[in-house]
């Protein structure tokens, strides 16, 4: 039986480590990832291996050769372009012949029994066993979802925490018989996961997964590669070090030097022919690659330094890690998390910040302190955007620098010559950051269609009309004035799709930016007539049959924000009697405290009474979303304004679509089913919102969040539109507000948050499945537990918080209140394990 290594990743998240070398060859304790791989095989039988490569090929084939010195017999198998995984596979069918044959990544460090998971597939009668492990993060990772006997049913890619039902991932390592081949076209990009394996599980093939108990851990980050070397040396993984126990968990390899003066405190690793002189301390979990030379006073913990690299006097490493041939001189310090590529040299008293990259063959001058340009500072996050899209305190995590290297980076992803719109609020910190995105966007070669300060619906707007690409709006975040959003469009004016984010978060993090040539640095534009275009074109979207006729008066709260830049237009063409508050921008104060929405509410509520108003609304200071007052002067809360505002389109279309989230209360399906109108269940994500929108049939959106979707003006959310479609709608059906919210049964949803460890959250979610046993399971989002009598729990993990959201519904509040009970108590025994 053959096994196949596959070797042939490019590991773009770790460079610069893999700048010039590629992810295989890259050392766990002074040997590269794959000859651990190698090892492993050798140790369960195989003596006969196919090397799949392709980025930077050759260097693998040269270090491995033949196999000889491991005891092996190697074979390679070169992709001229990328086939994926399961097409470098079918490349090597010429050297796999008719035998079943095993199939494991090179890149990822790993003690599983081999010999017993050939076993289980053996026994299984499997035409494919896929090894299984259970991690605390899956996100980045395949989950596999297999029934009690390891029958597998079902695959998820790469999904988000709404998708994650299951704490069980692919390994990528594969039993498999030799007919498997014949589903992979010869010659073109297959994967496994995405492609072969569902199309087997459609057709009924037998398809097992092995969950394994040993050690396992893709090396993508270089958070999990100072990891890997922390669990080789703390014993957790079985590998061969290759060195003797100089004193427990001090491992120094053949010919190594150091001195009895030198402080060491393992567990550590010495390679062969390092020297370590007196006076050098070195900590826990730090590695040197061969021939390293530490002098005097240097001091390194939780460092991996690779071969051949010059530890200066009174240097300081901690947490990082330093390429092969790279000197650091007298008093260099390299902070946590920074990596220094290969062939550098680091200068005298040079300060490398946390965090940094420093790329390859690069010379940082003496005294310098490193923290712009050639690297990349985190800002600590676990993803670059968040639920308002790229959030931050102004000039402390969002600075100018950062605006240019994010606006960088997204004009790398798009063509030269590309337009962009671009937009802000009120603020004069968005004003002289929005500076910066155009000053970036016109050097990387892209046209910038300038809004100015204009209502974030405008800016969606335009950028779906002017023939842009995309869009860059920035806002103060809602509620805390410090605070900023840089919101990211795509070319219908949508906020970008998770897959668009993930592909702008790689340039960024590489900083592999575009520059224009002197001849192609773009323009700036600022396009004329854009309130105009936008008021009259949503007037002649939105039905507004009956409002002159109605005599109806409104009083509108512009929150002191842009929609104050637009009603003036707008109203003065609709034909209603309207008493507006706070009509003007405030630059200094452009959002408001929940106290200060609070006291506004309040005063839009007495105004609304007192005038006899048919109802009032608040606009967000950027115009997206609305608060709803009815003609008594009652405040209706977001969850009822969706219900009331539902049943106002329903009842008048009488037919059609609504798209809501899953989190909203099932009185919108009834409501729904009264008027002959079907529900969209969509996940909580505003862009799958977005994208539900855009179907067929479509008459209503709402996020419960007080953000209405108009879609015969557009598939995003818009308060103005919005404001405008009620007017009509009121105006239509001649009941008052308080009349349709009276008739609408009460909605008995309660909500709870759970604080959850991130390396727990795969573990609540399989615990969460387990617990419902029989009982109907819908994973639209997180996964939400349906009961025979109609109530339901959804859990949801939440995407940038150490926390589980947890909604419950029952036929009353005590019924309710005892789901949401039972599955917080699921939730917090699953993250206390």
């Amino acid at each position: 039986m053959k096994a196949v290594v596959m070797a042939g990743g490019e590991g773009t998240r770790l460079r610069p480590m893999t700048a010039n070398q590629p992810k295989p060859l890259l050392p766990v304790v002074n040997r590269p990832i794959m000859e651990h791989v190698l090892r492993l095989l050798k140790r369960h039988g195989f003596t006969e291996t196919v090397v799949t490569v392709q980025f930077l090929a050759a260097l693998v084939r040269t270090y491995f050769g033949d196999g000889e010195e491991l005891g092996m017999d190697l074979y390679y198998a070169t992709e001229e372009m990328p086939l994926g995984t399961a097409g470098s596979v079918r490349n090597a069918a010429d050297k796999l012949r008719d035998d079943r044959f095993l199939v494991i990544s090179g890149d990822a460090l790993t003690d599983i029994d081999l010999t017993d998971m050939i076993r289980f597939h053996r026994e299984q009668g499997a035409l494919v066993t896929i090894g299984l492990k259970r991690v605390p993060n899956p996100l980045e990772f395949g989950i596999v979802i297999a029934d009690e006997r390891g029958r597998v049913e079902r695959f998820l890619e790469k999904p988000t925490w709404g998708q994650v039902f299951s704490d069980t991932v692919n390994t990528g390592i594969y039993v498999m018989e030799p007919e498997v081949l014949g589903e992979v076209a010869a010659g073109e990009p297959v994967d496994w996961s995405a492609d072969v394996f569902p199309r087997l599980l459609a057709r009924g093939a037998p398809i097992y997964g092995y969950v394994a108990d040993g050690y396992w851990e893709d090396v993508g980050t270089h958070e999990s590669y100072l990891r890997v070397q922390a669990d080789v040396l703390s014993g957790r993984v079985a590998v061969d070090l290759g060195a003797f126990e100089l004193s427990p968990g001090v491992w120094v390899a053949e010919g190594a030097e150091v001195d009895p003066e030198a402080v060491l405190k393992g567990p550590l690793y010495i390679g062969d022919y390092a020297k370590v002189e007196a006076g050098a301390e070195l900590r826990e979990y730090t590695v040197l690659g061969s021939n390293v030379v530490v002098r005097e006073n240097a001091f390194l913990h939780r460092a991996v330094v690779h071969d051949n690299v010059y530890v200066g006097p009174s240097t300081h490493l901690r947490g990082c890690v330093i390429g092969k041939n790279t000197d650091l001189m007298t008093g260099a310090r390299v902070e946590e998390s920074a990596v220094v590529g290969d062939e550098c040299i680091i200068e005298a008293e040079a300060y490398v910040s946390s965090g940094v990259k420093v790329y390859p063959f690069k010379t940082i001058e003496a005294g310098a302190v490193v923290n712009t340009s050639v690297i990349w500072e985190s800002r600590g996050q676990r993803s670059l955007f968040g639920p308002r899209g790229i959030s931050g305190l102004v000039n402390v995590e969002i600075t100018p620098e950062l605006c240019v290297r994010l606006a960088s980076a997204y004009a790398t992803t798009l063509r030269k010559g590309a337009a962009v719109v671009t937009s802000r609020d009120s603020s004069r910190a968005a004003r002289a950051l929005k500076r910066a995105v155009v000053s970036a966007l016109n050097a990387g070669a892209i046209d910038v269609l300038d809004l100015e300060a204009t209502p974030l619906p405008v800016a969606r707007f335009h950028t779906a009309k002017e023939n842009a690409v995309g869009g860059i709006a920035l806002r103060t975040t809602a509620g805390d004035p410090q605070s900023v959003d840089i919101v990211f469009m795509d070319s219908s004016g949508a906020d970008l799709s998770q897959s668009a984010q993930r592909k702008l978060e790689r340039v960024f993090s590489r900083q592999e930016f575009r520059r224009a040539f002197p001849g192609e640095i773009a323009e700036l534009v600022f396009p004329p007539r854009v309130v105009e275009d936008y008021t009259s074109e949503l007037l002649r979207c939105v039905n507004m049959t009956g409002v002159r006729d109605a005599d109806m008066k409104v009083v509108v709260d512009c929150a002191g924000g842009t929609s104050s830049l637009v009603l003036p237009s707008l109203l003065g063409r609709v034909g209603v009697d309207v008493l507006t508050v706070n009509n003007r921008l405030d630059e200094a104060s452009p959002t408001e405290t929940f106290a200060e929405r609070r006291r506004d509410l309040q005063r839009l509520s007495e105004l609304v009474s007192s005038s006899r108003a048919a109802f009032g609304v608040r606009f967000d200071p950027v115009g997206e979303r609305i608060s709803l007052v009815n003609e008594m002067g009652q405040l209706i809360s977001e969850e009822r304004a969706l219900l009331v505002v539902l049943d106002l389109v329903a009842a008048e279309r009488r037919g059609g679509r609504v798209a809501l989230p899953v989190t909203t209360t099932r009185v919108a399906e009834q409501v729904c089913r009264f008027h002959g109108v079907q529900v969209e269940w969509t996940p909580t994500a505003l862009d799958a919102l977005t994208a539900a929108s855009r179907g067929a049939d479509m008459v209503f959106a709402g996020d419960g969040r007080g953000g209405f979707v108009v879609p015969e003006f557009g598939p995003t959310v818009d308060g103005l539109a919005a404001f405008l479609r009620l007017l009509g709608l009121v105006a239509r059906t001649r009941l008052s507000l308080s009349q349709i919210d009276a008739r609408i049964p009460e909605a008995r949803l309660l909500r709870r948050t759970v604080p959850t460890p991130w390396a727990a959250k795969g573990a609540v979610m399989r615990s969460v499945i387990e617990a419902a046993e029989r009982q109907r399971i819908d994973t639209t989002d997180g996964v939400r537990v349906v009961g025979e009598d109609g109530g339901w729990a959804l859990v949801l993990p939440d995407p940038a918080e150490a926390v589980t959201h947890l909604w419950a519904e029952g036929s009353d509040a005590d019924s309710a209140q005892a789901l949401l009970e039972h599955w917080a108590q699921v939730v917090e025994r699953a993250a206390d394990l």
